[in-house]
């Protein structure tokens, strides 16, 4: 009851307001029509001076005698003349006025007799024109009200036109201010699906659950469950928040208001908080309903001191998105969603219980998400039958789905430029290339001493990556230039349940990796190149992290000497020890890279001779794959190799996962939990149950006490 009253007091306010708002622009709009007529009888006036010429009627009477007059038009206050033709006057002061001039004289009473007869005498026309009288309200209707209803309508048009398009010249609409611009989606108009989100099963399990709280909210009411506020998504860049809101758009058949976190600030202070109260009363008037805040790290960042600077405009619109979630009742169905890719930013009390119930993490897929993924962005794309979408999945671990939608249209967009009508596996494989170093420079032309730099340089990444136990395997070698800035790179296959979870060893294999090019350069070619540069700031950000992060260093133990900052951005992190710790931390991770180059070299020199060959094969191919490489270290001819992305991986019996699992699984299913292989005993050494009573044991089975 108390809430209905707020309720009519709040329309009896705003009706008021529309009153005096539309009160006032009728009062402007009169002042502005009286001030126009009031020029333009001016500008009249100027107008009539400028063409006319007054005379005496003494004058007029002589020019008439003259047969210098060739009519007259009689006026209530003036007779009009018209000069004869060929006729020019010239006044007393000498000024002329030629025939696009009219002279003009005053009427002088009773003399109007004579004057006809003396017009009549000298054979000049004389009239006086007809003028239809006018009502005089019909005449101030057409002077003032009739212009100042067309400027009230005019203005009334450009405020509705403004406040559909946001506001307008960055929101200063009149009359639109402080109203929240947020666009209203129902049912599918969206266009997008559950069946459009693949990779992310728990989230669309979370998010359907919301839904269903909407749909059927007496079913978690029944038992005394509350619905929840709000729902915060969480993740990288690409992963799929904004796709999963549209996607609840789609299914949900609510009201769907989306609004990003940047509509909120205007340059004018209170402007924000006005715009969330209105998007709360507007969400209340059609609840249920769900409200989508893209990007609310923009207006909800931590209030701590000197994170707002002078402006206290986002403080203000924080607080005012506050109270309104702590305000509205959770049982009319008014859900929030928000999504952001710096969670740590935000303001504690905004997180809280109460307000975010829940936190939906967007993680980048597994392989299972990744290959669904795949399916989705491929399902309107011819493909070949020789695409097998597992392979591309193993190959792109760590990307987000819109590196996956991206790898396909680019895939699809180099099988129109060669000509075919369905994409191949070799186009995906190119694409996922593509994206990851650019195109090939095809003007780019290097000598024979650095394409032979070049080809030991990488092809000593891909024999340390070889050489290694716990390396990835090696998938193609190319001294091709790149637009992305490389001369060559060496592609790695990366193995799907080492993504996340890695041991020291494999780390320190992957240093070692990054280390395979300039131990090649100085081992082989006795020199060094800058091209190593960003392998050598990829290995020691791993030992780095491996220090201060991962416990993996003998001085420090189990000691975190760093703390994430921006988990779903760079991933970067922030140093947390005094500066003497820090230098302890430096000679730590040079003596790690030192043991990882170290053993490089060491694989380099015992491979020298294997490694001329696959680098003469290199130049003379310039890119081959790591299956040719194998076939030259096996002794066997690599042109036999016919697959265009055959790797180093080994063969399952080696203790290997295959390239192209038959079935995609749950990493689980692939651990082991021994070293060594357990025989089952034969069957005929198995004991035999007595017969008779099956809790009786055997004699010499039995237990005393």
């Amino acid at each position: 009851m108390e809430q209905n009253k707020k309720d009519n007091k709040n329309n009896q306010d705003r009706k008021g307001k529309n009153s005096r708002g539309v009160f006032s622009l009728v009062i402007w709009a009169l002042i502005a029509t009286i001030g126009i007529n009031y020029i333009s009888t001016l500008l009249e006036g100027q107008r009539d001076a400028a063409s006319s010429h007054e005379i005496a009627y003494s004058e007029f009477v002589e020019l008439v005698r003259d047969g210098k007059v060739e009519s007259v038009e009689f006026g209530d206050d003036v007779f009009t003349i018209t000069p004869a033709e060929g006729f020019v006057y010239t006044d007393a002061e000498g000024e002329s006025y030629d025939e696009d001039y009219t002279l003009f004289t005053t009427i002088i009473p009773d003399g109007n007799e004579s004057l006809m007869a003396l017009l009549d005498e000298y054979g000049v026309e004389y009239t006086k024109p007809y003028v239809p009288q006018m009502s005089p309200i019909l005449a101030f209707m057409m002077s003032y009200i009739v212009p100042a209803a067309l400027m009230v309508g005019f203005f009334m048009l450009m405020m509705n036109l403004l406040s559909k398009r946001g506001g307008g010249m960055g929101g200063l609409g009149i009359g639109n201010v402080g109203k929240a611009n947020a666009k209203v989606y129902m049912e599918k108009s969206t266009g997008v699906t559950f069946d459009d989100v693949a990779g992310q099963d728990e989230a669309k399990e979370s998010l359907e659950e919301i839904i269903d709280f909407l749909h059927n909210p007496e079913k978690y009411t029944a038992i005394g469950a509350k619905i929840p506020k709000g729902a915060l998504l969480v993740g990288s860049p690409g992963t799929g928040k904004t796709l999963l809101a549209k996607a609840v758009a789609g299914e949900a058949n609510v009201p769907f208001f989306s609004i990003s976190g940047s509509d909120f600030v205007e340059m004018f202070v209170g402007v924000g908080a006005s715009r969330v109260r209105d998007l709360f009363s507007e969400a209340s008037k059609v609840a249920p309903c769900i409200i989508f805040i893209d990007e609310i790290d923009t207006i909800g960042k931590s209030r701590d001191g000197g994170r707002f600077g002078g402006n206290d405009e986002r403080e203000q619109t924080l607080n005012q998105l506050l109270a309104e979630m702590d305000g509205f009742d959770p049982s009319k169905g008014v859900i929030v969603l928000a999504a952001t890719n710096r969670p740590e930013v935000l303001d504690k009390a905004l997180l809280r219980p109460g307000r975010f119930d829940r936190r939906i993490t967007i993680d980048r897929p597994n392989l299972a998400g990744r290959l669904a993924t795949l399916e989705v962005h491929t399902r309107n794309i011819k493909l070949a039958e020789d695409v097998d979408l597992k392979k591309v999945a193993l190959a792109t671990a760590g990307c987000v789905g819109a590196d996956l939608a991206n790898l396909a249209n680019e895939a699809a967009l180099r099988a129109v430029r060669k000509g075919r009508r369905f994409v191949t596996q070799e186009d995906m494989l190119a694409a996922f290339e593509f994206v990851i170093a650019g195109s090939e420079k095809k003007n780019s032309v290097l000598t024979e001493f650095e394409k032979k730099l070049v080809a030991y340089h990488e092809v000593g990444h891909a024999m340390v990556a070889y050489k290694q136990k716990n390396a990835e395997p090696v998938q193609k070698i190319t001294i091709v230039p790149h637009t992305e800035g490389s001369l060559g790179y060496t592609l790695l296959m990366p193995e799907e349940d080492k993504t996340n979870l890695r041991t020291k060893d494999e780390l320190m294999a992957k240093i070692a990796v990054s280390m395979g090019g300039r131990a090649a350069e100085e081992v082989v070619m006795n020199t060094m190149t800058n091209g190593a540069s960003q392998d050598i700031q990829e290995a020691t950000q791993i030992a780095r992290n491996m220090v201060a992060m991962f416990g993996m260093s003998d001085a420090f133990g189990m000691m975190a000497l760093g703390s994430v900052r921006n988990q779903y951005l760079d991933g970067g992190y922030g140093l947390d020890c005094a500066q003497d710790t820090a230098a302890i931390m430096d000679k730590e991770v040079k003596t790690i890279l030192d043991e990882c180059y170290r053993d490089a070299v060491k694989v380099i020199e015992e491979n020298r001779e294997d490694m001329d060959k696959v680098v003469a094969y290199l130049l003379e191919k310039e890119t081959i794959t790591g299956g040719e490489m194998v076939a030259i270290l096996e002794g066997r001819d690599p042109s036999t190799v016919e697959e265009a992305y055959a790797s180093t991986r080994k063969t399952e019996q080696d203790g290997f996962r295959p390239s192209q699992p038959e079935s995609i699984e749950a990493p689980a299913k692939h651990i082991a939990m021994t070293s060594e292989k357990i025989e089952m005993p034969p069957l005929e050494q198995e004991t035999e149950m007595p017969e008779g009573n099956p809790d009786e044991q055997p004699e010499e089975e039995k237990t005393e006490g």
